[in-house]
């Protein structure tokens, strides 16, 4: 059937359906086979070729989890969830309280102090090991989840996102605030941040991912298996000779539960937040 150039049905993008969708498979994939690969017996774990479902479904290896040699996953569950959610607000808090300042005050050293800022995001978190562990010592914070929430709420990449996201807040909505008689603090708890909050997702999600998979830190300030997060558990399954497969999928998507969850409840304001920060200011 031939139809008129102005009633010809739209082009369906197959080709384009058919790339994200195999862009999706791949996604996928390793999740898929972490998660088969955590019901599979030993033996079965071996197998060349591998198989690509559980032939004998077993419970072992997640079982293991809350009986490991040294502490309990559960135990590093809660570690990981106290040190990554007092760190998240804290940083959301602190990064929101100085994106402000940088945006609406004018102050001598302003520009000059938001360079220095910007500068430390060029020094690799490495270097700073060294000091930071020196300072933990001196402060007697070893061996405490005090060590892994405080060095981590300084966050110049948030300050940075923040920065720009409040500096599209037109400045005569903060006047008329305070021609109310709004206090700073008022303004920026009442205005400032129920405005800001897809920055704040995308900072969160951000800050929350980079914090819960960090592995080097915690295994520097930390000594006792009872303060162990998520990363020093999962490490406890590579020996000498070899890696616990098993143990390691299963504690794997225990792991990445938590991200998925976040991610999902707030991908539209993380998409919107990247979005304005990256384009305003």
């Amino acid at each position: 059937m031939i139809y008129p150039a102005s009633q010809r049905p739209p082009k369906r993008p197959y080709l384009l359906w058919g790339v994200l969708a195999l862009g999706a498979l791949i996604m996928v994939a390793p999740f898929y086979w972490t998660l088969i690969s955590s019901f599979k017996s030993p033996d079965e774990l071996r197998l060349f070729p591998p198989t690509w479902w559980p032939q004998r479904p077993t419970l072992e290896h997640w079982r293991s989890l809350a009986n490991l040699q040294f502490g309990s996953f559960v135990d590093f569950f809660r570690n990981s969830l106290i040190v990554v959610v007092s760190q998240t607000f804290g940083v959301l808090l602190l990064c929101a309280m100085a994106g402000y300042v940088f945006a609406k005050f004018n102050f001598r050293g302003r520009n000059a102090l938001f360079w220095i800022v910007l500068a430390m995001l060029m020094i690799p978190p490495n270097f700073l090991i060294i000091p930071l562990y020196a300072l933990i010592v001196d402060l007697n914070w070893t061996n405490t989840l005090t060590a892994l929430i405080v060095p981590g709420l300084f966050y110049p990449l948030g300050i940075f996102l923040m920065r720009q996201s409040i500096g599209a807040i037109p400045n005569e909505l903060l006047d008329a605030a305070r021609i109310d008689g709004a206090s700073e603090f008022a303004i920026f708890f009442r205005v400032v941040l129920p405005l800001s909050t897809a920055a704040l997702a995308a900072l969160g999600i951000f800050h929350f991912i980079g914090e819960w998979d960090n592995l080097l830190w915690p295994l520097v300030v930390i000594d006792d298996p009872a303060l162990y997060t998520i990363p020093l558990g999962l490490a406890q399954f590579r020996g000498r000779f070899g890696t616990a497969i098993g143990p390691v999928a299963a504690g794997s998507m225990v792991a990445v539960l938590p991200v998925l969850l976040v991610y999902l409840l707030a991908q539209r304001q993380f998409i919107e937040g990247v979005t304005q920060s990256g384009l305003k200011g």
